[in-house]
């Protein structure tokens, strides 16, 4: 009788482990795809920045090119204002395929290739 209270509890203590194993595993892969993801978001912020920078300087240079071209200086400056309007109501029309699915996609791929890897 002893000898199978004896086995249960060894059975207990090795099913015990393999729970804490099991924890202890699912908060590594959690912990990985958490900071897999922190730092693509951090890297397209940071590139966001730069083309932000790019686009602002780039739409400068157009205004002027275009106010030289029209001999007015505010005419150039409505021109790529105009343009910036008219890219707005594309995307804002568009927005779900554009901007929503795309982001869906990347942050479930991110978070659900691993899974796959792994069957």
């Amino acid at each position: 009788m002893e000898k199978t209270f004896a086995k249960a509890e060894e059975l207990a203590a090795h099913v015990k482990e393999y729970v804490n194993n099991r924890v202890a595993a699912a908060k590594l892969s959690i912990a990985e795809k958490t900071s897999k993801l922190a730092a693509k978001i951090i890297a397209i912020i940071i590139v966001a920045l730069v083309f932000f920078l790019f686009l602002i300087f780039a739409s400068t240079a157009l205004a002027y090119a275009l106010s030289k071209l029209t001999g007015e200086l505010y005419w150039g400056f409505l021109i790529v204002g105009a343009i910036y309007f008219i890219l707005v109501v594309i995307i804002w029309k568009s927005k779900e395929r554009f901007i929503r699915l795309p982001i869906m996609n990347a942050i479930l791929g991110q978070l659900f290739n691993d899974a796959d890897e792994e069957d």
